[in-house]
């Protein structure tokens, strides 16, 4: 058994249904000295893309041997494959539906491997065919913390399925254009635009001025919230090293009406 071992958990459960309590009573069943962590479970209803954004921003904050629970599974019952990813520090266990298509663009595919869980013995009795993540997704997890060899729960696949992400554009040597990816819960605007990203124009510092762009309007580059005045439309890299939008302490996407996927540049000036 791993030393206390550490199970995250995503979901577009939500906490007004008993989806998040039944699962976590499974594990806690198998392995009662699994420590729980929910990170979030308001990913918005069916949305793969948000999960496997959201998993991509976070799993690298927790130890090594975290096992990352992820299920935004609109497919569940179907014929779509339940996977067990395995890195050189992490393990993920969700639906082969795209949701680890970040996990698989950031490491290394010399240092993963993924499994699709057929070892039907390490699964609950089946009521119903739609609710793996209790079903499958977490007894899975409770016996891998437990300790069970990977390679028990079933074979290795190389033809998971990976989704379209957006990428940023580098054009003329001087300007990067990307869009919107993602909102969070104070209404700040994420975009697919990272700090590595302008690094191809010139290093975010002091030395350096950018201009950012959105529906025509520029908007003023700061380091932090504070810096912004209010209730003006600004930029910064926040916390994951993305480019962001944001009004001080208010909500941008509502006040702007900021959609996932409108376009967001950032250009060098001097």
């Amino acid at each position: 058994m791993l030393e206390r071992p550490m199970i995250t958990l995503i979901s577009d459960y939500g906490l007004k249904d008993s989806f998040v309590g039944m699962v976590k009573g499974v594990i806690l069943g198998i392995n009662s000295q699994a420590k729980i962590i929910d990170i979030t479970h308001n990913i918005e209803r069916h949305n793969i893309y948000e999960a496997s954004q959201v998993i991509g921003m976070c799993y690298k904050y927790f130890p090594p041997a975290t096992i990352h629970l992820v299920v935004v599974d609109p497919g569940v019952g179907g014929d779509r494959r339940p996977l067990l990813v395995i890195t050189e520090d992490h393990y993920f266990i969700g639906p082969d539906n795209g949701i680890f298509t970040q996990i698989f663009e950031k490491e290394d595919s010399n240092f993963f491997k993924v499994i699709h869980l057929n070892s039907a013995h390490y699964f609950l009795p089946a009521k119903g065919s739609t609710f793996h993540g209790r079903d499958i997704f977490a007894p899975v997890a409770a016996w891998l913390s437990k300790g069970v060899d990977s390679h028990k729960f079933g074979e290795r696949i190389n033809d998971y399925i990976k989704i379209s992400l957006p990428k940023p554009v580098l054009s003329n040597n001087s300007t990067i254009s990307g869009e919107v990816v993602s909102m969070d819960h104070f209404g700040n605007t994420i975009t697919n635009i990272t700090i590595d990203t302008i690094a191809q124009l010139a290093p975010v510092d002091s030395k350096h001025k950018f201009q950012v762009t959105y529906q025509d309007k520029q908007l003023p580059f700061v380091n932090c919230y504070v810096e912004s005045q209010d209730q003006t439309l600004s930029a910064t890299i926040n916390g994951f090293g993305h480019l962001e939008l944001f009004i001080k302490q208010n909500h941008a996407a509502e006040l702007f009406n900021i959609k996932i996927g409108d376009p967001v540049s950032i250009m060098l000036i001097d």
